[in-house]
């Protein structure tokens, strides 16, 4: 059986996926078609890649310049000991080092919410906002459950925009810092997305 090259079953991956996309979407209402195939490559999409990116994020609770508000909260929440029913919105600094002085390359804007009533376990719901070198206005969309107090956390990259359209993969979140005072926490965030 003869082997295919990389750059042939890419293009048999292609091809694939266009007479997928073309059964799937050509549906017709009063016998005229609202779907059509559309070529991959005149959309930009050439050889998938795999990127790694560590940037840290930095939520701010405290102080007179908070980076996480609190919007909304349950009327039990105050008697939650893991916070459960508080949803907080979220507009933190990227870095590139684990220090706030360190070059910010991006923002974080989201949400989280407490879902766990029995340990503290968020939902995060949240772009990675890049606003440095090539990738400056491009986002990564992420979404998934935190156990805020675990060690490794793991979150799935559900897509993007900019360089990151169709992004998919997942990120590890470690706490770097935490202080229980204020809230305030340091967290290294490593990406791993597969992108076009």
């Amino acid at each position: 059986m003869a082997e295919i090259s990389s750059k042939g079953s890419f293009s048999l991956i292609i091809l694939c996926i266009s007479v997928i996309f073309y059964i799937n979407n050509i549906v017709a209402v009063d016998g005229k078609a609202f779907g059509r195939v559309l070529n991959p490559i005149k959309l930009g999409l050439k050889e998938e890649k795999l990127s790694h990116f560590r940037v840290y994020w930095h939520d701010i609770v405290g102080g007179p310049n908070p980076t996480a508000i609190q919007v909304a909260r349950a009327p039990s929440t105050n008697k939650s000991t893991t916070g459960f029913g508080a949803v907080v919105m979220i507009d933190d600094a990227l870095t590139e080092g684990p220090e706030m002085s360190s070059k910010l390359i991006g923002r974080a804007q989201g949400l989280y919410a407490f879902a766990g009533v029995n340990e503290v376990a968020a939902l995060m719901n949240m772009n990675f906002a890049f606003m440095v070198g090539k990738y400056n206005g491009s986002t990564i969309s992420i979404m998934g459950r935190n156990q805020v107090l675990t060690e490794v956390r793991e979150m799935s990259i559900v897509g993007g925009s900019g360089l990151f359209r169709f992004a998919r993969g997942y990120v590890q979140a470690r706490t770097k810092k935490l202080d229980f005072k204020t809230g305030d926490a340091t967290v290294e965030y490593n990406v791993y997305v597969f992108h076009y």
